[in-house]
Protein backbone atom coordinates (compact mmCIF):
# COMPACT_ATOMS: atom_id res chain seq x y z
CA UNK A 1 0.00 0.00 0.00
CA UNK A 2 2.76 2.59 0.74
CA UNK A 3 4.36 1.75 -2.62
CA UNK A 4 1.09 2.42 -4.49
CA UNK A 5 0.60 5.69 -2.63
CA UNK A 6 4.14 6.73 -3.35
CA UNK A 7 3.67 5.87 -7.06
CA UNK A 8 0.42 7.83 -7.25
CA UNK A 9 1.91 10.78 -5.39
CA UNK A 10 4.89 10.67 -7.71
CA UNK A 11 2.67 10.52 -10.75
CA UNK A 12 0.58 13.42 -9.46
CA UNK A 13 3.71 15.42 -8.70
CA UNK A 14 4.80 15.03 -12.31
CA UNK A 15 1.41 16.35 -13.62
CA UNK A 16 0.56 19.95 -14.06
CA UNK A 17 -2.23 21.66 -12.23
CA UNK A 18 -4.70 21.31 -15.13
CA UNK A 19 -3.85 17.64 -15.67
CA UNK A 20 -4.26 16.97 -11.97
CA UNK A 21 -7.72 18.64 -11.96
CA UNK A 22 -8.76 16.67 -15.06
CA UNK A 23 -7.44 13.42 -13.52
CA UNK A 24 -9.37 13.99 -10.29
CA UNK A 25 -12.52 14.92 -12.24
CA UNK A 26 -12.26 11.71 -14.30
CA UNK A 27 -11.68 9.70 -11.17
CA UNK A 28 -14.71 11.27 -9.47
CA UNK A 29 -16.89 10.62 -12.52
CA UNK A 30 -15.75 6.98 -12.66
CA UNK A 31 -16.54 6.53 -8.97
CA UNK A 32 -19.99 8.08 -9.45
CA UNK A 33 -20.62 5.86 -12.44
CA UNK A 34 -19.62 2.75 -10.47
CA UNK A 35 -21.80 3.86 -7.60
CA UNK A 36 -24.75 4.40 -9.94
CA UNK A 37 -24.22 0.95 -11.50
CA UNK A 38 -24.21 -0.62 -8.04
CA UNK A 39 -27.46 1.21 -7.13
CA UNK A 40 -29.07 0.08 -10.40
CA UNK A 41 -28.00 -3.51 -9.74
CA UNK A 42 -29.38 -3.29 -6.19
CA UNK A 43 -32.73 -1.89 -7.38
CA UNK A 44 -32.96 -4.56 -10.09
CA UNK A 45 -32.18 -7.27 -7.54
CA UNK A 46 -34.85 -5.91 -5.18
CA UNK A 47 -37.43 -5.75 -8.00
CA UNK A 48 -36.69 -9.36 -8.99
CA UNK A 49 -36.94 -10.45 -5.39
CA UNK A 50 -40.25 -8.57 -4.97
CA UNK A 51 -41.74 -10.22 -8.09
CA UNK A 52 -40.63 -13.66 -6.83
CA UNK A 53 -42.25 -12.99 -3.45
CA UNK A 54 -45.48 -11.81 -5.09
CA UNK A 55 -45.54 -14.91 -7.31
CA UNK A 56 -44.94 -17.17 -4.29
CA UNK A 57 -47.67 -15.47 -2.22
CA UNK A 58 -50.12 -15.73 -5.14
CA UNK A 59 -49.31 -19.45 -5.52
CA UNK A 60 -49.72 -20.06 -1.77
CA UNK A 61 -53.02 -18.15 -1.72
CA UNK A 62 -54.34 -20.22 -4.63
CA UNK A 63 -53.23 -23.39 -2.87
CA UNK A 64 -54.92 -22.37 0.39
CA UNK A 65 -58.12 -21.40 -1.45
CA UNK A 66 -58.11 -24.76 -3.26
CA UNK A 67 -57.68 -26.71 -0.01
CA UNK A 68 -60.29 -24.60 1.76
CA UNK A 69 -62.74 -25.18 -1.11
CA UNK A 70 -62.19 -28.92 -0.84
CA UNK A 71 -62.89 -28.78 2.92
CA UNK A 72 -66.02 -26.69 2.38
CA UNK A 73 -67.21 -29.04 -0.39
CA UNK A 74 -66.83 -32.06 1.89
CA UNK A 75 -68.69 -30.37 4.74
CA UNK A 76 -71.40 -29.13 2.40
CA UNK A 77 -71.78 -32.61 0.84
CA UNK A 78 -72.18 -34.11 4.32
CA UNK A 79 -74.82 -31.50 5.20
CA UNK A 80 -76.65 -32.18 1.95
CA UNK A 81 -76.56 -35.95 2.60
CA UNK A 82 -78.03 -35.37 6.06
CA UNK A 83 -80.70 -33.09 4.60
CA UNK A 84 -81.53 -35.74 2.00
CA UNK A 85 -81.85 -38.40 4.71
CA UNK A 86 -84.11 -36.15 6.78
CA UNK A 87 -86.17 -35.27 3.73
CA UNK A 88 -86.50 -38.95 2.78
CA UNK A 89 -87.69 -39.81 6.29
CA UNK A 90 -90.16 -36.92 6.31
CA UNK A 91 -91.32 -37.96 2.85
CA UNK A 92 -91.91 -41.52 4.05
CA UNK A 93 -93.82 -40.22 7.05
CA UNK A 94 -95.93 -37.95 4.82
CA UNK A 95 -96.54 -40.86 2.41
CA UNK A 96 -97.70 -43.05 5.31
CA UNK A 97 -99.98 -40.30 6.49
CA UNK A 98 -101.37 -39.78 3.00
CA UNK A 99 -101.88 -43.54 2.57
CA UNK A 100 -103.81 -43.66 5.83
CA UNK A 101 -105.94 -40.66 4.79
CA UNK A 102 -106.54 -42.26 1.36
CA UNK A 103 -107.64 -45.49 3.00
CA UNK A 104 -109.99 -43.66 5.32
CA UNK A 105 -111.35 -41.58 2.43
CA UNK A 106 -111.80 -44.75 0.30
CA UNK A 107 -113.71 -46.35 3.16
CA UNK A 108 -115.87 -43.23 3.54
CA UNK A 109 -116.42 -43.20 -0.22
CA UNK A 110 -117.54 -46.82 -0.22
CA UNK A 111 -119.94 -46.15 2.63
CA UNK A 112 -121.23 -43.08 0.81
CA UNK A 113 -121.76 -45.10 -2.38
CA UNK A 114 -123.75 -47.71 -0.43
CA UNK A 115 -125.83 -44.99 1.14
CA UNK A 116 -126.34 -43.40 -2.29
CA UNK A 117 -127.48 -46.70 -3.82
CA UNK A 118 -129.95 -47.25 -0.98
CA UNK A 119 -131.25 -43.69 -1.28
CA UNK A 120 -131.53 -44.09 -5.07
CA UNK A 121 -133.61 -47.25 -4.71
CA UNK A 122 -135.98 -45.62 -2.26
CA UNK A 123 -136.19 -42.52 -4.47
CA UNK A 124 -137.03 -44.56 -7.59
CA UNK A 125 -139.73 -46.45 -5.67
CA UNK A 126 -141.24 -43.16 -4.47
CA UNK A 127 -141.09 -41.78 -8.03
CA UNK A 128 -142.98 -44.82 -9.37
CA UNK A 129 -145.67 -44.36 -6.73
CA UNK A 130 -145.98 -40.68 -7.59
CA UNK A 131 -146.24 -41.49 -11.34
CA UNK A 132 -149.13 -43.92 -10.69
CA UNK A 133 -150.94 -41.34 -8.57
CA UNK A 134 -150.42 -38.69 -11.26
CA UNK A 135 -151.79 -40.97 -14.00
CA UNK A 136 -154.97 -41.65 -11.99
CA UNK A 137 -155.39 -37.93 -11.30
CA UNK A 138 -154.95 -37.11 -15.01
CA UNK A 139 -157.61 -39.60 -16.04
CA UNK A 140 -160.17 -38.12 -13.63
CA UNK A 141 -159.28 -34.59 -14.76
CA UNK A 142 -159.65 -35.61 -18.44
CA UNK A 143 -163.17 -36.94 -17.81
CA UNK A 144 -164.15 -33.74 -15.96
CA UNK A 145 -162.71 -31.66 -18.78
CA UNK A 146 -164.79 -33.43 -21.46
CA UNK A 147 -168.01 -32.91 -19.49
CA UNK A 148 -167.33 -29.21 -18.86
CA UNK A 149 -166.33 -28.72 -22.51
CA UNK A 150 -169.72 -29.97 -23.78
CA UNK A 151 -171.58 -27.63 -21.40
CA UNK A 152 -169.39 -24.65 -22.41
CA UNK A 153 -169.94 -25.32 -26.14
CA UNK A 154 -173.73 -25.17 -25.73
CA UNK A 155 -173.54 -21.90 -23.79
CA UNK A 156 -171.08 -20.46 -26.37
CA UNK A 157 -173.39 -21.18 -29.31
CA UNK A 158 -176.37 -19.43 -27.67
CA UNK A 159 -174.31 -16.39 -26.61
CA UNK A 160 -172.74 -16.18 -30.09
CA UNK A 161 -176.15 -15.88 -31.82
CA UNK A 162 -177.25 -13.12 -29.39
CA UNK A 163 -173.97 -11.18 -29.85
CA UNK A 164 -174.19 -11.34 -33.68
CA UNK A 165 -177.67 -9.72 -33.62
CA UNK A 166 -176.49 -6.96 -31.25
CA UNK A 167 -173.44 -6.37 -33.45
CA UNK A 168 -175.49 -5.79 -36.56
CA UNK A 169 -177.71 -3.25 -34.77
CA UNK A 170 -174.71 -1.34 -33.35
CA UNK A 171 -173.00 -1.25 -36.79
CA UNK A 172 -175.99 0.51 -38.32
CA UNK A 173 -176.02 3.12 -35.50
CA UNK A 174 -172.27 3.75 -35.86
CA UNK A 175 -172.59 4.26 -39.66
CA UNK A 176 -175.18 7.03 -39.12
CA UNK A 177 -173.00 8.74 -36.49
CA UNK A 178 -169.91 8.65 -38.77
CA UNK A 179 -171.75 10.28 -41.66
CA UNK A 180 -172.85 13.18 -39.44
CA UNK A 181 -169.33 13.65 -38.00
CA UNK A 182 -167.73 13.75 -41.48
CA UNK A 183 -169.96 16.59 -42.60
CA UNK A 184 -169.20 18.58 -39.42
CA UNK A 185 -165.45 17.98 -39.79
CA UNK A 186 -165.35 19.18 -43.40
CA UNK A 187 -167.02 22.49 -42.46
CA UNK A 188 -164.58 23.13 -39.58
CA UNK A 189 -161.55 22.26 -41.75
CA UNK A 190 -162.45 24.87 -44.43
CA UNK A 191 -162.86 27.57 -41.74
CA UNK A 192 -159.45 26.70 -40.10
CA UNK A 193 -157.64 26.86 -43.46
CA UNK A 194 -158.92 30.35 -44.18
CA UNK A 195 -157.80 31.62 -40.72
CA UNK A 196 -154.34 29.99 -41.15
CA UNK A 197 -153.62 31.72 -44.49
CA UNK A 198 -154.54 35.16 -43.12
CA UNK A 199 -152.31 34.75 -40.01
CA UNK A 200 -149.34 33.52 -42.10
CA UNK A 201 -149.43 36.65 -44.34
CA UNK A 202 -149.51 38.98 -41.32
CA UNK A 203 -146.51 37.25 -39.59
CA UNK A 204 -144.43 37.29 -42.79
CA UNK A 205 -144.89 41.07 -43.32
CA UNK A 206 -143.99 41.86 -39.69
CA UNK A 207 -140.77 39.70 -39.87
CA UNK A 208 -139.56 41.52 -43.02
CA UNK A 209 -139.95 44.94 -41.38
CA UNK A 210 -137.98 43.89 -38.22
CA UNK A 211 -135.17 42.40 -40.36
CA UNK A 212 -134.62 45.69 -42.33
CA UNK A 213 -134.49 47.72 -39.11
CA UNK A 214 -131.83 45.47 -37.46
CA UNK A 215 -129.64 45.55 -40.60
CA UNK A 216 -129.43 49.39 -40.57
CA UNK A 217 -128.53 49.55 -36.82
CA UNK A 218 -125.74 46.92 -37.09
CA UNK A 219 -124.10 48.72 -40.10
CA UNK A 220 -123.89 51.98 -38.09
CA UNK A 221 -122.25 50.22 -35.09
CA UNK A 222 -119.59 48.51 -37.30
CA UNK A 223 -118.59 51.84 -38.96
CA UNK A 224 -118.16 53.54 -35.54
CA UNK A 225 -115.96 50.70 -34.21
CA UNK A 226 -113.68 50.78 -37.33
CA UNK A 227 -113.07 54.55 -36.94
CA UNK A 228 -112.12 54.07 -33.24
CA UNK A 229 -109.63 51.29 -34.14
CA UNK A 230 -107.89 53.50 -36.78
CA UNK A 231 -107.48 56.36 -34.29
CA UNK A 232 -105.94 54.07 -31.63
CA UNK A 233 -103.42 52.62 -34.14
CA UNK A 234 -102.34 56.10 -35.28
CA UNK A 235 -101.78 57.28 -31.65
CA UNK A 236 -99.66 54.18 -30.81
CA UNK A 237 -97.39 54.68 -33.87
CA UNK A 238 -96.83 58.38 -33.03
CA UNK A 239 -95.89 57.68 -29.37
CA UNK A 240 -93.43 54.80 -30.06
CA UNK A 241 -91.56 56.28 -33.08
CA UNK A 242 -89.05 58.32 -31.00
CA UNK A 243 -88.23 55.45 -28.60
CA UNK A 244 -87.63 53.11 -31.53
CA UNK A 245 -85.09 55.43 -33.18
CA UNK A 246 -83.24 55.97 -29.85
CA UNK A 247 -83.08 52.20 -29.23
CA UNK A 248 -81.58 51.53 -32.70
CA UNK A 249 -78.82 54.18 -32.21
CA UNK A 250 -77.88 52.83 -28.77
CA UNK A 251 -77.77 49.29 -30.15
CA UNK A 252 -75.31 50.31 -32.90
CA UNK A 253 -73.04 52.06 -30.33
CA UNK A 254 -73.10 49.01 -28.09
CA UNK A 255 -72.06 46.69 -30.93
CA UNK A 256 -69.15 48.98 -31.90
CA UNK A 257 -67.87 49.26 -28.29
CA UNK A 258 -68.11 45.48 -27.82
CA UNK A 259 -66.04 44.86 -30.96
CA UNK A 260 -63.38 47.36 -29.81
CA UNK A 261 -63.18 45.78 -26.31
CA UNK A 262 -62.77 42.36 -27.89
CA UNK A 263 -59.86 43.50 -30.10
CA UNK A 264 -58.10 45.21 -27.15
CA UNK A 265 -58.50 42.13 -24.94
CA UNK A 266 -57.03 39.89 -27.64
CA UNK A 267 -54.03 42.23 -28.02
CA UNK A 268 -53.47 42.27 -24.23
CA UNK A 269 -53.71 38.48 -24.13
CA UNK A 270 -51.07 38.11 -26.86
CA UNK A 271 -48.70 40.49 -25.07
CA UNK A 272 -49.14 38.71 -21.70
CA UNK A 273 -48.57 35.33 -23.36
CA UNK A 274 -45.32 36.57 -24.92
CA UNK A 275 -44.12 37.95 -21.56
CA UNK A 276 -44.93 34.69 -19.79
CA UNK A 277 -43.11 32.65 -22.46
CA UNK A 278 -39.98 34.80 -22.12
CA UNK A 279 -40.04 34.56 -18.32
CA UNK A 280 -40.52 30.79 -18.50
CA UNK A 281 -37.58 30.39 -20.86
CA UNK A 282 -35.35 32.54 -18.60
CA UNK A 283 -36.30 30.60 -15.46
CA UNK A 284 -35.99 27.26 -17.27
CA UNK A 285 -32.51 28.08 -18.55
CA UNK A 286 -31.43 29.34 -15.12
CA UNK A 287 -32.73 26.39 -13.10
CA UNK A 288 -32.14 23.51 -15.50
CA UNK A 289 -28.89 22.29 -13.94
CA UNK A 290 -30.16 22.68 -10.39
CA UNK A 291 -33.36 20.79 -11.18
CA UNK A 292 -31.41 17.94 -12.77
CA UNK A 293 -29.23 17.52 -9.67
CA UNK A 294 -32.22 17.78 -7.36
CA UNK A 295 -34.18 15.34 -9.48
CA UNK A 296 -31.36 12.76 -9.34
CA UNK A 297 -31.08 13.12 -5.55
CA UNK A 298 -34.87 12.96 -5.09
CA UNK A 299 -35.07 9.85 -7.26
CA UNK A 300 -32.36 8.20 -5.17
CA UNK A 301 -34.13 9.11 -1.93
CA UNK A 302 -37.49 7.97 -3.35
CA UNK A 303 -36.02 4.65 -4.40
CA UNK A 304 -34.58 4.09 -0.93
CA UNK A 305 -37.82 5.13 0.74
CA UNK A 306 -39.85 2.97 -1.66
CA UNK A 307 -37.56 0.03 -0.95
CA UNK A 308 -37.96 0.45 2.80
CA UNK A 309 -41.71 0.87 2.43
CA UNK A 310 -42.01 -2.26 0.26
CA UNK A 311 -39.90 -4.21 2.72
CA UNK A 312 -42.07 -3.06 5.65
CA UNK A 313 -45.26 -3.84 3.69
CA UNK A 314 -43.95 -7.29 2.81
CA UNK A 315 -43.10 -8.04 6.45
CA UNK A 316 -46.44 -6.68 7.58
CA UNK A 317 -48.24 -8.71 4.93
CA UNK A 318 -46.40 -11.85 5.98
CA UNK A 319 -47.35 -11.29 9.62
CA UNK A 320 -50.95 -10.55 8.66
CA UNK A 321 -51.21 -13.64 6.45
CA UNK A 322 -49.63 -15.76 9.18
CA UNK A 323 -52.15 -14.42 11.70
CA UNK A 324 -54.99 -15.03 9.24
CA UNK A 325 -53.76 -18.57 8.61
CA UNK A 326 -53.55 -19.36 12.32
CA UNK A 327 -56.97 -17.79 12.92
CA UNK A 328 -58.38 -19.71 9.97
CA UNK A 329 -57.00 -23.02 11.22
CA UNK A 330 -58.36 -22.38 14.73
CA UNK A 331 -61.78 -21.37 13.41
CA UNK A 332 -61.85 -24.33 11.01
CA UNK A 333 -61.01 -26.72 13.86
CA UNK A 334 -63.66 -25.12 16.04
CA UNK A 335 -66.22 -25.27 13.21
CA UNK A 336 -65.34 -28.94 12.56
CA UNK A 337 -65.84 -29.75 16.24
CA UNK A 338 -69.11 -27.80 16.32
CA UNK A 339 -70.31 -29.57 13.17
CA UNK A 340 -69.40 -32.96 14.67
CA UNK A 341 -71.27 -32.05 17.83
CA UNK A 342 -74.29 -30.89 15.81
CA UNK A 343 -74.10 -34.08 13.74
CA UNK A 344 -74.09 -36.27 16.85
CA UNK A 345 -76.96 -34.24 18.25
CA UNK A 346 -78.95 -34.59 15.01
CA UNK A 347 -78.23 -38.34 14.85
CA UNK A 348 -79.44 -38.78 18.40
CA UNK A 349 -82.56 -36.71 17.60
CA UNK A 350 -83.19 -38.81 14.49
CA UNK A 351 -82.81 -42.05 16.49
CA UNK A 352 -85.20 -40.78 19.15
CA UNK A 353 -87.60 -39.64 16.39
CA UNK A 354 -87.53 -43.11 14.80
CA UNK A 355 -88.15 -44.73 18.19
CA UNK A 356 -91.03 -42.34 18.84
CA UNK A 357 -92.34 -43.01 15.33
CA UNK A 358 -92.59 -46.70 16.10
CA UNK A 359 -94.50 -45.94 19.32
CA UNK A 360 -96.98 -43.58 17.63
CA UNK A 361 -100.58 -44.64 17.25
CA UNK A 362 -102.44 -44.73 13.94
CA UNK A 363 -104.27 -41.51 14.83
CA UNK A 364 -101.00 -39.71 15.62
CA UNK A 365 -99.50 -40.88 12.33
CA UNK A 366 -102.46 -39.55 10.37
CA UNK A 367 -103.00 -36.37 12.46
CA UNK A 368 -99.69 -35.56 14.17
CA UNK A 369 -100.82 -32.03 15.14
CA UNK A 370 -103.77 -31.51 17.43
CA UNK A 371 -106.62 -29.33 16.26
CA UNK A 372 -106.68 -25.84 17.68
CA UNK A 373 -109.21 -25.02 20.40
CA UNK A 374 -109.50 -21.36 19.35
CA UNK A 375 -112.52 -19.92 17.59
CA UNK A 376 -112.42 -18.54 14.05
CA UNK A 377 -112.24 -14.91 15.29
CA UNK A 378 -109.42 -15.75 17.70
CA UNK A 379 -107.48 -17.52 14.92
CA UNK A 380 -107.89 -14.45 12.67
CA UNK A 381 -106.68 -12.19 15.52
CA UNK A 382 -103.60 -14.40 16.01
CA UNK A 383 -102.80 -14.35 12.28
CA UNK A 384 -103.19 -10.56 12.17
CA UNK A 385 -100.87 -10.23 15.18
CA UNK A 386 -98.28 -12.45 13.43
CA UNK A 387 -98.41 -10.30 10.27
CA UNK A 388 -97.89 -7.06 12.23
CA UNK A 389 -94.47 -5.39 12.28
CA UNK A 390 -92.44 -6.43 15.32
CA UNK A 391 -91.15 -3.57 17.51
CA UNK A 392 -89.64 -5.34 20.52
CA UNK A 393 -86.55 -7.61 20.20
CA UNK A 394 -88.31 -10.56 21.90
CA UNK A 395 -91.16 -10.41 19.37
CA UNK A 396 -88.66 -10.31 16.49
CA UNK A 397 -86.93 -13.40 17.88
CA UNK A 398 -90.31 -15.16 18.15
CA UNK A 399 -91.07 -14.29 14.50
CA UNK A 400 -87.75 -15.84 13.48
CA UNK A 401 -88.77 -19.19 15.05
CA UNK A 402 -92.28 -19.39 13.53
CA UNK A 403 -91.14 -22.32 11.35
CA UNK A 404 -90.81 -24.44 14.53
CA UNK A 405 -94.49 -23.97 15.39
CA UNK A 406 -95.47 -27.52 14.34
CA UNK A 407 -92.58 -28.94 16.38
CA UNK A 408 -93.68 -27.00 19.45
CA UNK A 409 -97.26 -28.21 18.91
CA UNK A 410 -96.15 -31.82 19.04
CA UNK A 411 -93.82 -31.07 21.94
CA UNK A 412 -96.61 -29.37 23.89
CA UNK A 413 -98.93 -32.28 23.13
CA UNK A 414 -96.37 -34.74 24.48
CA UNK A 415 -95.78 -32.57 27.55
CA UNK A 416 -99.52 -32.40 28.22
CA UNK A 417 -99.76 -36.18 27.89
CA UNK A 418 -96.80 -36.54 30.23
CA UNK A 419 -98.37 -34.17 32.79
CA UNK A 420 -101.66 -36.08 32.58
CA UNK A 421 -99.84 -39.38 33.10
CA UNK A 422 -97.88 -37.89 36.02
CA UNK A 423 -101.11 -36.67 37.58
CA UNK A 424 -102.73 -40.05 37.05
CA UNK A 425 -99.63 -41.72 38.52
CA UNK A 426 -99.81 -39.51 41.62
CA UNK A 427 -103.48 -40.40 42.06
CA UNK A 428 -102.74 -44.12 41.64
CA UNK A 429 -99.79 -43.91 44.06
CA UNK A 430 -101.97 -42.16 46.60
CA UNK A 431 -104.75 -44.72 46.13
CA UNK A 432 -102.19 -47.55 46.40
CA UNK A 433 -100.90 -46.06 49.64
CA UNK A 434 -104.42 -45.83 51.00
CA UNK A 435 -105.15 -49.41 49.97
CA UNK A 436 -101.91 -50.50 51.64
CA UNK A 437 -102.94 -48.78 54.85
CA UNK A 438 -106.37 -50.42 54.60
CA UNK A 439 -104.77 -53.83 54.02
CA UNK A 440 -102.44 -53.28 56.95
CA UNK A 441 -105.39 -52.37 59.14
CA UNK A 442 -107.22 -55.49 58.02
CA UNK A 443 -104.19 -57.70 58.69
CA UNK A 444 -103.73 -56.06 62.05
CA UNK A 445 -107.38 -56.72 62.79
CA UNK A 446 -107.22 -60.44 62.02
CA UNK A 447 -103.97 -61.00 63.96
CA UNK A 448 -103.86 -61.03 67.77
CA UNK A 449 -100.82 -59.94 69.80
CA UNK A 450 -99.96 -57.46 72.57
CA UNK A 451 -98.78 -54.69 70.25
CA UNK A 452 -101.97 -54.78 68.15
CA UNK A 453 -104.29 -55.03 71.16
CA UNK A 454 -102.66 -51.90 72.64
CA UNK A 455 -103.70 -49.91 69.53
CA UNK A 456 -107.07 -49.35 67.86
CA UNK A 457 -108.47 -52.62 66.57
CA UNK A 458 -111.10 -53.06 63.80
CA UNK A 459 -112.33 -56.27 65.51
CA UNK A 460 -113.33 -54.29 68.57
CA UNK A 461 -116.97 -53.41 67.64
CA UNK A 462 -119.40 -51.70 70.01
CA UNK A 463 -122.98 -50.99 68.94
CA UNK A 464 -122.15 -51.96 65.34
CA UNK A 465 -119.37 -49.30 65.22
CA UNK A 466 -115.58 -49.50 65.12
CA UNK A 467 -112.93 -46.95 65.95
CA UNK A 468 -110.99 -47.57 62.68
CA UNK A 469 -111.64 -45.62 59.50
CA UNK A 470 -112.39 -48.33 56.95
CA UNK A 471 -113.97 -46.28 54.14
CA UNK A 472 -110.95 -44.93 52.30
CA UNK A 473 -111.87 -42.24 49.76
CA UNK A 474 -110.85 -43.05 46.18
CA UNK A 475 -109.93 -39.96 44.16
CA UNK A 476 -109.80 -41.57 40.74
CA UNK A 477 -113.18 -41.02 38.99
CA UNK A 478 -112.81 -44.27 37.03
CA UNK A 479 -112.97 -46.46 40.14
CA UNK A 480 -114.92 -44.14 42.41
CA UNK A 481 -117.89 -45.76 44.12
CA UNK A 482 -121.23 -44.55 42.74
CA UNK A 483 -123.19 -42.25 45.03
CA UNK A 484 -126.56 -43.62 46.06
CA UNK A 485 -129.47 -41.62 44.60
CA UNK A 486 -133.09 -41.74 45.71
CA UNK A 487 -135.45 -42.34 42.78
CA UNK A 488 -139.24 -41.96 43.06
CA UNK A 489 -141.41 -43.42 40.31
CA UNK A 490 -143.96 -41.18 38.57
CA UNK A 491 -146.78 -43.71 39.09
CA UNK A 492 -146.19 -43.61 42.85
CA UNK A 493 -146.29 -39.78 42.81
CA UNK A 494 -149.52 -39.76 40.77
CA UNK A 495 -151.14 -42.40 42.94
CA UNK A 496 -150.22 -41.23 46.46
CA UNK A 497 -149.10 -37.59 46.30
CA UNK A 498 -151.32 -35.88 43.72
CA UNK A 499 -154.59 -37.50 44.92
CA UNK A 500 -153.89 -36.46 48.49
Amino acid sequence: MPKKKSKKSGKLSKMTEEERIAYEENKRLAEEEMKKKKEDMLTQFLKDKLTKEERATKFNMNKLNHQWRNIMRESKSKELKKDIEILSQTFERIVDRKDATIKSLAKDLQEAEEQYAMALRSHLQNVDNLIDLQKERLQTLHREYDEELAIIREEFDTERAIMIEQHNVENNDIADILFAMEQNFNEKESEAKAEFHSLRDEIRNKDMEEKHGLRHTLQDKVENLWLQFKLALKNYNETTEERKTAFETLKKKDDESAKEIDTQMRRLQRISDQIAQLKGKMSANAKECEERNKQIKEEREKMLAHFQELKAQMNKMREGERDKLTKLTLESNASIKELKRQREKVESIMKVAEMCRKLETEEEKVLPFYATSLTKDEVEDVEAAILEQANEPLVQIMHEYTSLENFWKRFNKVMLDKLALDKEKQGLVQENQQLRTLLKQYLDGISVNDEILSQVNPLFIVNNKTNVKLNVPVLDPRVRRPVAQTVVEAAHVVKHVLHS
